[in-house]
């Protein structure tokens, strides 16, 4: 069986899952890359070599090869394309040869915009028309079926997706709290968003409770300024610190140093990587419910906390929770590793799409696994008209 991951480009989100398709079938897995890498990502250290991976192909370099492989192909994997080769997408996907569309949410500023006609007449072309074939959608974000559902696309064909970041260090057990502070972390891009505000805010409630922590920042971004100016009004200078932008693998030895995690973005994050690294390195994660990755990831109460709705006084409350119960810190940072190490990791991505590939290509109705990677993806609804009304609702 011979698959190829077609995609803008190669990073560390995607390495892992290439990594395990690799090691499953050997020279018969492919990743074509279709540009290079944007001068913003490479700044904010996600550059790698494409040449330091085998399996690797240059659409820009060696077109005839590369249009080769999305056609011939028994499975193909269509990942983020800009429109690149949107003509040779039509073929494979009219080829009745087994295909997968690998999708964050179309709708993330509201689904009302569903009703334009001009956006219809172009989901028509790029999935409706395609609904009858063997193609089926990989969600990667837990509202990606509900955006689909509702323009009736992949009728009984979304499976449950996401990205799979898996970092190759040795991460300590967490040790007991006695005598030692309690170390927060939050890791991302300081972009309205996200609202890293919100850490600021906590910090702040903590000192005023008496608890003893320490919350580090780490990313860069357009907010920077005003939370380090309001870090400085509130008196936080010896709690809260700033690292600025790392390199994956520094920002991820960061994180592994932490207790807690905070993930505070609002419905505008597709998926959401830090939560996956985060929980890899046993955090107690507490997350806002409306990001893409957090509903299939996080069992609020057993393997972390969520809040609903961006609610400020939702979130304080469960990181006062772990505050106030210390060992549900360990607890939750325990279960999380075991999620992501027993179901949500890439070996087990590339098994379960593997497995489910092969029944289609034996001429069997492919089944849904029973949870994470390729298992059915419920319909969950998004954030509605009056919640946007809420946000500075545009993409960063």
């Amino acid at each position: 069986m011979v698959i190829t991951f077609v995609s803008n480009y190669i990073n560390h989100h995607q390495i892992p899952f290439c990594e395990a398709m690799k090691e499953l079938i050997g020279d018969s897995f492919h990743f074509v890359q279709t540009m290079p890498m944007e001068e913003e990502r490479i700044k904010m250290g996600w550059a790698v070599d494409p040449k330091d991976y085998s399996y690797v192909e240059l659409f820009y370099e060696d077109k005839e090869k590369c249009s080769s492989l999305i056609m011939d192909s028994d499975v193909v994997i269509l990942g983020w394309t800009e429109g690149f080769i949107s003509e040779l997408e039509e073929k494979r996907l009219s080829s009745g040869k087994l295909t997968f569309r690998l999708s964050e949410r179309i709708y993330r500023e509201g689904q009302w915009k569903a009703i334009s006609p001009k956006g219809l007449i172009r989901k028509y072309h790029e999935h409706y028309k395609y609904r009858k074939m063997p193609v089926y959608l990989l969600c990667a974000g837990a509202y990606v079926a509900s955006d689909f559902e509702l323009i009736h696309c992949y009728p009984d064909k979304k499976l449950k997706w996401g990205y799979f970041p898996d970092r190759k260090i040795e991460i300590s057990p967490k040790r007991s709290f006695e005598g030692r502070k309690i170390k927060i972390s939050w890791t991302g891009r300081l972009i309205k968003l996200k609202h890293p505000e919100f850490a600021v805010e906590i910090a702040r409630l903590l000192k005023e409770k008496g608890y003893d922590f320490e919350l580090t920042f780490v990313g860069d971004g357009n907010q920077r300024e005003a939370l380090e100016k309001k870090t400085k009004e509130y008196g936080l200078g010896e709690q809260v610190s700033f690292k600025g932008n790392l390199d994956p693998a520094d920002a991820f030895k960061a994180m592994a140093e932490a207790d807690i995690q905070l993930f505070t973005s609002n419905y505008l994050e597709g998926w959401g990587a830090v939560v996956n690294e985060a929980m890899q390195c046993g955090n107690a994660v507490v997350a806002s419910y409306e990001a893409g990755a957090v509903p299939f990831l996080i069992q609020d109460g057993v393997n972390g906390l969520s809040y609903k709705n961006g609610d400020y006084s939702e979130f304080a409350k469960k990181v006062l929770y772990l505050f106030e119960r210390k060992d549900k810190i360990l607890q939750f940072g325990s279960n999380a590793k075991k999620t992501i190490e027993e179901v949500w990791n890439a070996k087990n991505a590339a098994k379960e799409l593997l497995r489910f590939s092969n029944e289609f290509l034996e001429g069997r109705k492919p089944s849904f696994s029973p949870e994470g990677p390729v298992s059915k993806a419920e319909i969950i609804k998004p954030a509605g008209i009056k919640r946007c009304l809420q946000e500075d609702n545009h993409l960063e």
